[in-house]
């Protein structure tokens, strides 16, 4: 007779309530709406123009893939839709189109198809297009001097790139009100902060991201921050400049929670999140590159199936007596 416990199986799933691939990714892509219609009307038409062209050729390089390699169309699903704007979101209002459309590729068919397609990527594919481009042409994605030709309703730059240049003393132009409503230089989709902090919310509470993730990210930023804050206060910025600017926001929500490259179970997430965040105040404040959510995120994102497997055994115990 043969061991049952060899027929055991630990992967779902088992049951399907009738949801779709798809039904997950519109939502997510309403749920960043609020944020990328502050940025068009921040940016105005060349947004517009970056926006359309990152999602169109994201779709274009999916529908590509499918036919070379003879998989069902998958555009519909929304995946491919989703990469190209999240993808759009980080990036400034003015940059070249080529620069768009090599991100696109980088992102769809490198960092996604390659591995077989939805659900088989071990990093976020827009993180890694990010990362790549970041490297290769960081010139363009300069925010300070690519939008310096923008004249805005008010008087600060890329806070960021203030702060390290300056230290604290270089962000005496921004208040967390203005932060929050995106009275910062940044990417299309990245710096209204309330839109994103809406957006994420709905998305919690729908049940399409885990809070988990998010909320450990968010802290592991604010503990990091508040613990240099507090070591120098004159040299370090404290937790709310570092939560409401660059691509923290829109990381901790829209970025670190996806399904492929992130943890599944409730203390690794929690652990997931919180390294996110120590990495991303870490890279700013010590590090080479300003903003330290991208390579933040693809860190744990390598790191996330070791991260995975770390189950409490007291919890274990507790469950087991019960």
């Amino acid at each position: 007779m043969p061991n049952p416990t060899k027929l055991t199986v630990s992967h779902a799933p088992f049951l399907h309530d009738g949801s779709e691939i798809s039904n997950k990714q519109y939502n997510i892509i309403a749920a960043t709406l609020i944020a990328v219609i502050a940025g068009l009307l921040q940016y105005g038409i060349p947004a517009l123009g970056v926006l359309t062209l990152s999602v169109g050729s994201a779709m274009a390089w999916e529908l590509l893939m499918n036919l070379l390699t003879r998989r069902p169309v998958s555009i519909g699903d929304g995946n491919a839709a989703l990469i190209g704007l999240l993808f759009a979101m980080l990036l400034p209002a003015v940059v070249p189109w080529w620069l768009v459309v090599t991100g696109t590729f980088v992102a769809v068919v490198i960092g996604k198809q390659i591995y077989g397609g939805i659900g088989g990527n071990p990093f976020n594919p827009v993180v890694v297009a990010y990362a790549i481009l970041m490297i290769s042409w960081p010139m363009f994605l300069d925010f300070n001097a690519a939008l310096v030709d923008y004249q805005f309703d008010f008087t600060a730059g890329f806070p960021l790139v203030l702060y390290e240049a300056y230290g604290t003393a270089g962000l005496e132009s921004f208040s967390p009100g203005g932060l929050l409503l995106g009275q910062q230089a940044g990417g299309i989709g990245a710096t209204f902060g309330l839109g994103l902090i809406i957006g994420g919310i709905y998305l919690i509470l729908r049940g399409f991201i885990r809070w988990e993730i998010a909320v450990s990210f968010l802290a592991g930023i604010f503990i990091t921050a508040l613990c240099f804050n507090l070591y120098n206060p004159e040299v370090y910025a404290g937790p709310v400049f570092h939560i409401l600017t660059g691509y923290a926001l829109i990381g901790a929500f829209f970025l670190a929670p996806e399904d492929s490259s992130s943890p599944v179970h409730f203390a690794p997430m929690l652990i997931y999140g919180l390294l996110g965040g120590f990495l991303t105040v870490l890279i700013r404040n010590l590090g080479a590159h300003v903003d330290g959510v991208i390579y933040a995120i693809l860190i744990i994102n390598l790191v996330h199936p070791i991260i995975d497997k770390i189950r409490p055994k007291a919890m274990r115990r507790v469950m087991h007596h019960a």
